[in-house]
């Protein structure tokens, strides 16, 4: 990885350009209907941003911004809502007549009671400005996924990224680029100070915002806790996921009798061994056939867990060699895609320090797990144009903004652990644990008191008493497809 232009670019990016450098930004304003008949009166357009601050005098590209004024002011600070991703944008929630739509906009609502709501989207993927995307070519269906075929393709891609993009500064799409968009917004619409409430990316998004403008956030509300230098999650903390999502399905009196002899974590050492020794291959009914192998088996392990819900099942019919649901999603994985372009570049160029990419190539549970989660962008982070922003940049520093920190312990997209990693950089947080919380935004949906205390933290900074931990609803797990 390029840890000496990591450095340099890190340091061309130390402070953000004067005010007096950002262009206008424009706001037009409309207003929508929220899923209890509330109009929603907002403001939204695009702010003018550097492509690339290092090259000040370079390319201008726009980025999305919405605005909803508090409907009673409390002159508080601004509640700047950080989405995850990256490659997500909410501003399609205008426009979406969609039930899912309008409980957003009643949210948002919710959010702008005393204090204004602010959504930066993210650069590169900007329905207000440029929408860059990735076009990954379909996998062949007779021979098992590989993690040499998926670091080819991603190199590939990398290699073609500039060229595929002409008139672009591909080296401006980082997580730092988009914290100082930030700023950039909150200096034009006039605030001294911002509150933040971001999960997943968008708590990642929140640190770097935190890093590079010191002292402009008043407070935060973190879920889904991603930190700079955790962006390659620890297959050992996954698998963690896995075993405390066995220990419950193994209790589920619905689900316990067809657990295997000796457990849920055993039978997928079972299967893991099984596809270790040789791949199987599956007929799908109107497609033909197709080959999986234990990459396949890796990958169909994590991407099962994200719903727990449906993970034991997943591994009790793996283990009697019923594959064909797995199969027939497999198929639909390999088939050509679409991804936002900005992940790739924004990843890459976050990258993990020294000492953690030692710790990823020992982990323990690679045997289960492989290195699907970070092995292609770290093999192709020299071909990505971003270059790596340094540990300067990643590494944690002491930091007394007050936080709320929410997260989840089932959670395997951002792993626990990563709370536990960085909790004690910041002397002033306060965190909650929500025992089977997964990956998702409703963390506290049972729990209508406690999402009540951390919504007035963030409008008011009352920081509320809460307990270490709380318990999510138990879930209801999926059947396997038969007794076996």
């Amino acid at each position: 990885m390029r840890l000496l232009l990591g450095l340099v670019f890190a340091l061309g990016l130390a402070a953000a350009p004067p005010a007096a450098a950002q262009s206008p930004l424009t706001l037009t304003p409309g207003t929508e209907t929220a899923s209890d008949g509330s109009p929603v009166r907002y403001e939204v357009g695009a702010i003018t941003v550097p492509e690339n601050r290092v090259k000040p005098d370079g390319k201008r590209i726009t980025v999305g911004v919405l605005r909803i004024k508090a409907t009673k002011p409390s002159n508080q600070p601004p509640i700047f809502l950080l989405v995850g991703g990256p490659g997500v944008t909410l501003l399609d929630t205008l426009g979406d007549a969609s039930p899912r739509a309008k409980r957003r906009l009643r949210m948002w609502l919710d959010h702008a009671e005393t204090n204004d709501l602010v959504i930066v989207e993210q650069r590169g993927y900007t329905l207000r400005g440029d929408m860059l995307e990735l076009r990954y070519p379909a996998a062949p269906l007779d021979r098992p996924g590989r993690i040499e075929d998926e670091i080819a393709v991603t190199r590939k891609l990398a290699e073609g990224a500039a060229a595929a993009n002409p008139g672009h500064d591909l080296a401006g799409y980082t997580i730092a680029e988009c914290a100082d968009d930030v700023d950039a917004v909150r200096r034009a619409l006039g605030y001294d100070r911002i509150s933040l409430t971001a999960a997943s990316f968008g708590s990642q998004w929140a640190f770097a915002v935190l890093k590079r403008h010191p002292g402009t956030v008043a407070r935060g509300l973190i879920s889904l806790v991603e930190p700079l230098a955790n962006g390659y999650d620890m297959p050992a903390h996954v698998f963690a996921v896995m075993q405390r999502v066995a220990f419950e399905a193994e209790q589920d009196p619905a689900l316990k009798p067809f657990i295997p002899k000796g457990g849920l974590i055993a039978a997928a050492r079972t299967v893991r061994d099984r596809f270790a020794a040789a791949p199987v291959t599956v007929e799908v009914p109107g497609t033909g056939k197709v080959v999986l192998g234990l990459g396949d088996y890796q990958r169909a392990l994590f991407s099962h867990v994200v719903d727990a819900s449906k993970w034991p099942a997943f591994v009790i019919d793996a283990y009697h060699g019923r594959y064909q649901a797995w199969a027939a999603e497999e198929v639909e994985s390999r088939k050509a895609s679409t991804a936002a372009l900005i992940g790739p570049l924004i990843d890459t160029a976050t990258g993990v320090t020294a000492a953690r990419w030692a710790q990823l190539q020992a982990d323990p549970a690679l045997d289960m797990l492989g290195p699907w989660n970070f092995a292609s962008y770290a093999a192709t982070a020299d071909a990505w144009p971003t270059a790596d922003l340094g540990d300067a940049f990643r590494l944690p520093v002491r930091d007394e903004t007050p936080i709320l920190f929410v997260q989840g312990d089932w959670d395997a997209n951002t792993p626990v652990e990563n709370l536990v990693d960085v909790l004690p950089w910041f002397p002033n947080a306060r965190a909650l644990i929500v025992h089977r919380g997964q990956h998702n935004g409703r963390l506290l949906r049972e729990h209508p008191d406690l999402d009540a205390a951390t919504m007035r933290f963030l409008r008011d900074g009352t920081m509320p008493a809460l307990p270490g931990r709380v318990d999510a609803a138990p879930v209801s797990f999926a059947l396997p497809a038969a007794t076996g």
